[in-house]
């Protein structure tokens, strides 16, 4: 087994001191353009690999980042947990991630468990606990499409994606509209996405429904409860032309294929609209139409502002930041 290189063997080979190696892992700008590039080709002809963890002892910054989804059953959180880990090659930052299941209690151990861990910055997608309680946690926070009134947050402009949609299915001529969505309260920037469906047919005057109700929180539970929905529906408005406008698109597949199951296509009378163009709507047995969210600014925005916030501790001022969707056509409208 090849021999652990340590900073002894490191000044022995350049003849430096040990605190001359120590400052060119910790503070690298404070020597010289050679001196570092004397130590770094010693570096590399003895085999140096660095302990990470002494590296934290000796100035107190892990290099990690806490990360909490409410959930990875859904495309959405789980397409953002792939784009907040590449962040790495720019960043530099790594990840410790936590699922929530929506459960305050377990969320609020997580939390101990990662400040424990020394965290430098906490990114948060779960909706469990409100922004006013994770305030008062002593590291930087932000969060991800969820209400965040006292702290730093990046949310998609949802009310104006909800317009998009439900301007395009009345550009279908549809009979009747209808949106499915939780049951959600004002602060929660998904609701956005009921106020929006809900301006627009009223404006114009549109035969409309909104469906705001528990959606389930397993796969199973869910398909359950969309299974009865779609009975509803279908019965209610047999033979009108439906436009129906999901909340997102793990729930628009999931009625997708129950529509499928049952007529054993997709109707004309039925267009489907999901939300998030996650990888599920461009997966999908027929393929779903749907409001894009640029998941991969989202995630990047996030990233900046958490940055941000660790190099700069003293800022008090928050920070809000909106990405605009788009509508992306595909095969569950006509």
């Amino acid at each position: 087994m090849q021999k652990k290189i340590t900073f002894d063997d490191i000044a022995k080979y350049t003849h430096f001191s040990k605190t001359t190696i120590s400052r060119y892992f910790n503070h690298p700008e404070t020597l010289t353009e050679k001196n570092r590039a004397i130590i770094k080709d010693a570096l590399e002809k003895l085999n140096y690999h660095e302990n990470k963890l002494a590296k934290v002892l000796a100035n107190g910054k892990s290099e990690f980042i806490g990360l909490i989804v409410p959930n990875l059953s859904m495309h959405y959180y789980a397409e953002m947990l792939s784009h907040i880990l590449a962040t790495y090659q720019e960043f530099g930052y790594k990840f410790l991630v936590f699922e929530s299941n929506d459960d305050p209690v377990m969320e609020r151990q997580y939390i101990s468990e990662l400040i424990a861990y020394n965290i430098e910055g906490m990114i948060i997608l779960s909706h469990c606990l409100s922004s006013q309680e994770l305030s008062r946690l002593p590291i930087p926070i932000v969060t991800i499409e969820r209400e965040s009134q006292f702290l730093n947050g990046v949310t998609t402009d949802n009310y104006h994606g909800a317009l998009i949609a439900t301007s395009y299915l009345q550009s279908l001529n549809c009979d009747i509209l209808i949106h499915i969505n939780s049951e959600l309260t004002p602060e929660n920037p998904d609701y956005e996405r009921t106020h929006g469906f809900l301006d627009v047919c009223e404006k114009e005057h549109l035969p409309h429904q909104l469906i705001a109700q528990y959606l389930g929180a397993t796969w199973d539970e869910t398909n359950t409860i969309y299974e009865d929905l779609f009975q509803q529906i279908d019965t209610k408005y047999q033979g009108q032309k439906k436009g129906i406008f999901i909340a997102n698109d793990t729930h628009a597949n999931i009625f997708l294929n129950i529509v499928y199951r049952h007529y054993r296509n997709l109707p004309e009378d039925y267009n489907i609209i999901g939300f998030d163009d996650s990888s599920i709507s461009r997966e999908a047995l027929i393929p779903i139409t749907t409001v894009h969210q640029n998941i991969d600014t989202l995630s990047h925005a996030a990233m900046e502002l958490l940055v941000d916030q660790i190099q700069n501790k003293k800022s008090k001022q928050l920070i809000h930041r909106q990405v605009e969707p788009s509508l992306i056509i595909r095969q569950t409208t006509h």
